[in-house]
């Protein structure tokens, strides 16, 4: 019996007490494991077992709604869609703070004076001591949770008033839904909602491949995404959370500390930012400057964006002898760095080949300082999203450069343009290698049809033919082939044959012995099949399986290159872009070349007319299968290969669209899945059977 056939089973036979006692459980468990994922980034369960909890859990509530909680788990993303957002009082105004715009140590110093007067403490009193955190660019949120649940979750508005926006927040899964150990009757806490500078990339990257709006930098996106009226949409967008202080307070002895504090929030499963400290002693506002200092260091390398650090006078008592003036605490202050965007002009349009095809308009920029070092050109993504910016030669624009990012032009600054200059319009011929330029239907970008010619393309060309599932030239590495193209050894594909032990071995850390391990491996990759070579050339939306398919419709070379698109779009699974990909590749003079100097180099397949089959004949013809775990003979590409000429399809993943899953040892979370979904089992020997079938 599976374990969800146990689970199931175990429910059936509880009673209501028990069933309230084991979701409970459920729910504890999930909130301690996605702690420990979130928050700590140390998970103590794989994916699959935490994915076993939470399908458990579901089914539990399920079956019984009334065991279902506001605090589960399950709950994270649910929701109508708002037709706005209800205004929330804050029991605390959520206010602002000062900001030091000196970016210069005299900035701590400064702050460190105005709080000793304030205190009317004279030159011969003790330093006061400080906390010191980094002030984070995202949106703040207040966070209210009763007896330890959530309950709401706010924007910071007017100060006074803010927006609820639990339904987004709850979303974020660095945000506890209830807060571990004994909770006091209301604690609100006031944090930062954000988004990692690598979300925010991976996001716009999306958005650009659909033609969409993108986002000028992380913190709009965070706004953004919590002020999303479909939580659906809020779900899809990755932020993150970062608690710094509290709010309204019933039941609960607040520690004397601002540090701690926050050392107590962590300790209730909330996610503190590990780059704080206090300083102590005589160190007062010296050590305040030294964290300045070290965090200016470090911003580039932080995976989230900073625009300066925050000062607090660490010792609760002092601060309420401190006050406000107008509306701003006097014992607290932020300490700005330089900004990371800057004004410049552009002074010219060009355009960057990639390593796989993509032509990228790049702005040429009067040289300007930001984000630390000088910017001098910027990327423009593609074609739509220059005309969508409206940036043209001449204009004053936007630039952002954010630690490793690379810099980009977020917008142009209305009224500058002095005179009309025409609209960039994207090459018709490769820039590098003269080869056609085209944008298929539905896609964004450019791309040069040059392939194995174009020199922008030589490295990644050579790594794809000489991969493991294409041509198999082992120890052909990235390394090794940046000083074969580097060094003038490499300029096409053929030249790769013409590699001989006495100029291998000159390269630097390549012995004697490597350079001969590298030509033996090139002699033998001459031996090979024709979907492995077709698979080599690298052309566009052409992988493995579609190789094979047009090797067995076709059975020659010759026959695919002259292939019409109209006979291309015969072979199965290949339609319209892939056929016109095949075409246009084939169509340049000098890829055809390669492919008979490859051939004169002695690479040789087997070719054969091709055979009519009636696939509806085949053992597994319409089949689904996916393969899991390691089978005792037959390797993952092995078994692949049978099922496909058998007339299979292998799937990535299970669904209620698979036939059978084929499971060997250590299978992981797709057995299971196969168990709870009631799809059939096979073993090596039950795959071979069901191969042999009539």
């Amino acid at each position: 019996m599976s374990q969800s056939d146990l689970f199931g089973a175990a429910q059936a036979d509880a009673s209501p007490s028990e069933l309230a006692q084991l979701a409970a459980s459920l729910r504890q468990q999930l909130h301690h494991h996605a702690h420990r994922y979130y928050v700590l980034d140390n998970p103590e369960i794989p994916d699959a077992e935490y994915d076993r909890l939470f399908r458990q859990l579901t089914e539990l509530e399920d079956a019984h709604p009334e065991l279902r909680t506001p605090d589960s788990p399950t709950q994270r993303v649910l929701g109508q869609v708002l037709d706005g957002f209800a205004p929330v009082r804050h029991a605390v105004p959520m206010l602002s703070i000062r900001t030091e715009t000196d970016t210069e140590a005299s900035g701590a110093l400064a702050f460190d004076a105005r709080v000793r007067r304030e205190l009317e403490l004279g030159p011969e009193d003790p330093p006061v001591e400080y906390a010191a955190e980094l002030k984070f660019d995202g949106l703040a949120i207040n966070l209210r949770y009763e007896r330890g649940t959530l309950v709401c979750a706010a924007t910071r508005g007017d100060g006074e008033v803010g927006e609820d926006v639990t339904q987004n927040i709850r979303t974020i899964g660095q945000i506890p839904l209830r807060l571990q150990g004994e909770a006091p009757p209301v604690l609100e806490v006031r944090g930062e909602v954000y988004m990692r500078r690598d979300d925010f990339e991976r996001l716009n990257e999306r958005q650009r491949s659909k033609g969409e709006k993108t986002f000028v930098n992380p913190r709009n996106a965070a706004a953004g995404a919590v002020r999303q009226l479909d939580p659906s949409i809020a779900a899809q967008r990755p932020l993150s959370f970062y608690a710094y202080g509290l709010g309204q307070v019933d039941g609960w002895a607040v520690p004397d500390t601002h540090s701690g504090i926050l050392d107590a929030l962590i300790g209730m499963s909330l996610p503190v930012c590990a780059h704080r400290t206090v300083a102590l002693g005589a160190e007062g506002p010296n050590g305040l400057v030294a964290f300045h200092q070290a965090m200016g260091r470090l911003r580039d390398q932080l995976p989230f964006d900073i625009d300066g650090v925050v000062y607090k006078v660490n010792r609760r008592a002092l601060q309420e002898r401190l006050g406000f003036v107008t509306r701003e605490p006097r014992w607290a202050v932020a300490h700005k760095y330089p900004a990371q965007e800057q004004l410049t002009q552009v002074e010219s349009i060009d355009v960057q080949v990639g390593r796989t095809g993509k032509l990228t308009p790049v702005a040429r920029l009067k040289p300007v300082f930001v984000g630390g070092v000088t910017v001098a050109n910027a990327t423009l993504h593609n074609l739509f999203e220059l005309r969508r910016k409206r940036v043209r030669v001449g204009d004053t624009v936007i630039v952002r450069r954010a630690g490793d990012v690379i810099p980009e032009v977020v917008g142009v600054v209305a009224g500058n343009r002095l005179a009309y200059v025409a609209n960039f319009r994207m090459p018709k011929a490769c820039p590098v290698c003269g080869s056609e330029v085209v944008r298929e239907p539905g896609e964004v970008d450019h791309r040069c049809t040059g392939g194995l010619f174009c020199a922008a393309q030589r490295k990644q060309a050579l790594l794809h033919f000489a991969q493991r599932r294409a041509m198999d030239v082992e120890g052909l590495g990235e390394k090794l082939v940046d000083q074969l193209i580097d060094g003038g050894l490499i300029r096409t594909l053929p030249e790769l044959y013409k590699l001989g032990i006495a100029k291998l071995a000159a390269l630097d850390r390549m012995a004697d012995k490597s350079a001969q391990n590298l030509v033996d491996a090139l002699e033998k990759s001459k031996q090979t099949t024709l979907p492995r070579f077709l698979f080599g050339l690298g052309i566009r939306h052409v992988g493995e399986a579609t190789a094979k398919d047009l090797a067995k419709h076709f059975g020659r070379m010759d026959s695919i290159m002259d292939a019409s698109v109209e006979q291309l779009m015969l072979v199965n699974d290949v339609g319209p872009v892939v056929a016109l990909s095949i075409r246009k590749f084939f169509d340049q003079p000098h890829n055809r070349e390669v492919v008979e100097q490859l051939r004169a180099a002695g690479i040789r397949w087997e070719e054969h007319d091709p055979v009519a089959v009636d696939p509806t004949t085949l053992p597994l013809h319409g089949m689904t299968l996916v393969l899991t775990g390691t089978l005792p003979t037959l390797s993952r590409d092995e078994a692949k290969a049978l099922i496909e000429a058998a007339g299979g399809k292998v799937a990535g993943s299970v669904s209620k669209k698979t036939h059978y899953v084929v499971a060997g040892a250590e299978a992981g979370s797709k057995l299971e899945k196969a168990q709870t979904l009631g799809i059939p089992i096979l073993d090596e020997d039950g795959l071979k059977a069901l191969l042999t079938q009539a």
